[in-house]
């Protein structure tokens, strides 16, 4: 779905931009999406996208963030749950929890925060109920040691 080189977002293989919030814009609310957006300004409050998401490299997002595959090279501060595949560019700056598939993390990247990793059906959708809220460390601890006692 991306190209090799998960840095290079000016041409990833994506299927087409459907919303643009570009370089010099802010944007404060929510945003659903059945398409593929893209973000080089910056935003804060929510996002849910049934497509694609990428956060270019000068794009800075404060959201809660629901997606199918996320590409990002810029800075979140927010959960995500991603139920494709997620990758974080070198220059990337995520502070906040993840729930995703498939995840692919470029040296130099910085992620501050916990990762569930799951199969697609286990992610859920847009829309579902799972509370990324509930990620804690308690519950990754949890998850490890039946998984442990399991051989799972």
């Amino acid at each position: 779905m991306f190209s090799k080189k998960a840095g290079n977002v000016d041409n990833p293989k994506f299927e087409k931009i459907d919303t643009l919030i570009g370089k010099g814009t802010s944007f404060e609310g929510n945003i659903i999406a059945n398409g593929t957006i893209r973000i080089d300004g910056e935003i804060k409050g929510e996002i849910k996208a049934k497509g694609d998401l990428v956060v270019g490299e000068s794009g800075r997002v404060d959201a809660n963030i629901e997606g199918r595959n996320i590409l990002v090279s810029g800075k979140i501060n927010g959960n995500i749950q991603a139920t494709g595949k997620m990758e974080l560019a070198a220059s990337a700056k995520l502070y906040g929890d993840i729930r995703v598939k498939d995840l692919i993390i470029e040296q130099g990247a910085l992620f501050k925060g916990n990762c569930i990793m799951e199969t697609a059906s286990e992610v859920g959708g847009v829309g579902s109920n799972v509370n990324l809220n509930k990620i804690t460390r308690e519950n990754i601890v949890r998850e490890s040691i039946v998984k442990e006692r399991t051989g799972i």
